[in-house]
């Protein structure tokens, strides 16, 4: 312990070093190319930080500076300034960086909901020989567990969350029932979620659950105690459960472990931070309890009531972790480029979805699909690329296992509905194509999508469907994102030919995608 908290003490100190600022203006392709040669068969590592919106980043121009290693690392690396994630919270999110595809296509937009069995050998892991590659895996995130015990077939290596935690809930799912772990976990979670959010509630059995909610208290309480001076708000943890832990030991055990790996690797390590509660540590505690204040926006159709000052104290309080997300990002780069990773791996930072503070509504459980919950960071650093090259072509998440694929010459699955990424084909640098996100937690998993929000972003327009309504007045939403990247003018009537040939391509999509799951 005293070890482990010494070394820490050192970092935190190291980690306040100023950092350079990055160059605003974009470079072209042909000036920007890595210097160094692809090996044959390059390190992949994609890194996923949960809940991390892009419009929060000071790498895409956020007052605050909440990303000063991310923005250095992007002075190496490909930034697309225009990627999206496909859903508004994990498991769409994930699924479709996992698969390649769209939630109406993968039918995991459930709350824990997993991909359809079709899909099971339609992985990012799939697609890498595992005679060839080590193929890695870690989160914190159950909805994301869920998911990756549907791939571990492929997974050569597979941490469970619980060895990385100070404090685990679960027992059953994670130590017991290892070939029927999402059964197990979604039963377990069924006695004892009782507990963790109204919205989220089961039936459990009432004795049980009063003996797991005394217990769990005093055992996160201890760990809370153990690490009051480093995280004086509270360790990480999943909301209110069932995993308390340190962001520091994954990236530890991910550095362990690409560092010692005798085959090339894929990892895929998704990390909760900076997902709620916002429990950033000691030095990044209010070093943004400034005077910056956001736009002001009216409440929206689906405002949940909160503050503005309510909203702009949980902001504070997100930006903070964002921080801190950034100091153990830019620990683990350091890292690899010291070990000489740098030079042979393709680095993927991403999300799966972001976080909102505005229009009356908190964090991302919400129906809407403004900037803040979709808009997320993509960085992306080739072999031993030494500068940056900036993407604004819309780009989505359904575009990273095309990429990844296509970067170890790998056939690209024909389920796939997304393109190789601009700056790694030449024939996709200019094109510009619809993207979607999709927010349709409430709709049968096996049924055509008819509850929920669906969003198209094509050139610098977004048209927002509420699949809910039928008066015309809230239906659609359309928004200019270059004139107006705040979303605060509602074009859907003034520009009533553009917004019907938005809204025409729009419901032939989603009417496309409804086909094979309508009544015969």
């Amino acid at each position: 312990m005293k070890e482990r908290l010494s070394r820490r003490d050192f970092l935190k100190i190291i980690g306040m070093v100023p950092l350079l600022k990055i160059a605003g203006d974009a470079i072209t392709l042909n000036e920007m190319l890595p210097v160094a040669q692809d090996r044959d068969t390059p390190n992949v590592l994609v890194i996923v930080f949960d809940a991390l919106s892009a419009t929060n980043m000071s790498l895409h121009g956020y007052p605050r500076l909440t990303t000063p290693n991310i923005s250095k690392f992007a002075e190496i690396s490909t930034v697309y300034n225009r990627h999206y994630a496909s859903g508004n919270f994990t498991s769409p999110g994930t699924a479709s960086i996992l698969t390649g595809t769209y939630p109406w296509t993968h039918r995991a937009f459930n709350l824990y909901g997993t991909v359809t069995k079709a899909l099971e050998d339609k992985s990012i892991f799939h697609g890498f020989p595992g005679e060839t590659y080590t193929r890695m895996a870690f989160t914190h995130n159950d909805l994301t567990s869920m998911l990756l015990y549907q791939f571990a077939r492929d997974i050569d290596v597979f941490k469970k969350t619980k060895d990385l935690c100070v404090f685990n809930e679960y027992i059953v799912a994670e130590g017991v029932f290892n070939n029927d772990h999402n059964a197990a976990f979604l039963g377990e979670w069924m006695i004892t979620r009782g507990q963790r959010g109204q919205d989220l509630r089961l039936p459990s059995s009432l004795f049980l659950s009063a003996i797991q909610h005394i217990w769990r208290n005093k055992e996160r309480q201890d760990a809370s105690d153990r690490y009051k001076r480093l995280f004086p708000r509270g360790l990480p943890s999943t909301n209110a459960g069932p995993y308390v832990y340190l962001l520091e030991d994954a990236i530890d055990w991910v550095q362990s472990e690409i560092g010692n790996s005798n085959k090339p690797f894929l990892g895929y390590f998704h990390f909760l931070p900076p997902h709620e509660p916002y429990n950033t540590r000691r030095e990044f505690a209010n070093i943004f309890k400034d005077n910056w204040v956001p736009v002001k926006k009216p409440p929206h159709l689906f405002s949940e009531g909160y503050s503005q000052k309510e909203l702009d104290t949980k902001r504070q309080a997100y930006d903070e972790y964002v921080a801190y997300v950034d100091a153990e990002f830019g620990r683990l780069v350091e890292f690899m480029k010291n070990q000489g990773l740098l030079d042979t791996t393709y680095v993927i930072f991403t999300s799966d979805h972001g976080e909102m503070f505005e229009r009356g509504i908190l964090e991302h459980v919400t129906p809407t699909l403004f900037e803040p919950i979709i808009h997320i960071p993509l960085v992306v650093h080739r072999p031993g690329q030494v500068s940056r090259i900036d993407i604004k072509t819309t780009t989505s998440s359904v575009d990273l296992l095309p990429t990844i694929n296509h970067v170890i010459n790998q056939p690209l699955p024909q389920t796939s509905e997304g393109v190789v990424l601009p700056a790694f084909t030449e024939e996709s640098v200019q094109t510009e194509r619809s993207v979607f996100a999709v927010e349709v937690k409430s709709n049968p998993k096996n049924a055509p999508l008819r509850s929920g929000t669906v969003a198209m972003i094509k050139n610098q327009y977004k048209l927002i469907h509420y699949l809910d309504y039928k008066e015309a007045d809230k239906q659609y939403e359309l928004y200019d994102l270059i004139n107006d990247p705040e979303e605060l003018s509602n074009l859907y009537t003034s520009q009533s030919s553009l917004g019907k040939d938005l809204q025409d391509e729009l419901q032939a999509k989603i009417q496309e995608v409804n086909r094979p799951y309508q009544r015969k």
